[in-house]
């Protein structure tokens, strides 16, 4: 499990800590912690639907930022359970474009054990950062 979650950073949230050895693989790390907070079993979780994302920004932080505010969007909105099944992260003219496949099923609460309901990915702490041993962001997401 490439994330874990942290004690005591805000009351009424939950936050986490997840990382990668390059950024594709710390925002999958961050996906499915922000799913696991939801769902208690992500393996759970069928590759019924497919959903590609595509986003842009100038920033790595505000990236992931958006991109894990995205898969709460389709949750609420849609009322999909996504998770990530391939990601790619270009730069390209002070840009840095994501395109990530999705899989996923409807959210069946007889199906699915769920946890809590996350309402929103804070900036609150928020980070990313690149370490001797790759990279790592610290979330915390709104419930």
């Amino acid at each position: 499990m490439p994330y874990r979650y942290l004690e005591g950073i805000a009351t009424a949230d939950i936050a986490f800590e997840a990382w990668g050895k390059d950024p594709e693989e710390l925002f999958i790390s961050s996906a499915d912690a922000t799913m696991n907070v939801m769902v208690e079993r992500l393996e759970s979780i069928r590759m019924d639907e497919q959903v590609s994302l595509e986003l842009e920004h100038t920033d790595l932080d505000l990236l992931l930022f958006s991109f894990l505010n995205e898969l709460v969007y389709y949750k609420d909105a849609r009322r999909l359970l996504l998770r990530i099944r391939q990601i790619s992260l270009q730069r390209e003219n002070g840009k840095i474009f994501l395109h990530a496949t999705t899989s996923g099923e409807r959210l069946d609460p007889e199906r699915h054990q769920l946890n809590v309901d996350v309402k929103a990915v804070t900036l609150h702490l928020f980070r990313v950062e690149q370490t001797d041993n790759g990279w790592k962001a610290t979330v915390v997401l709104d419930i």
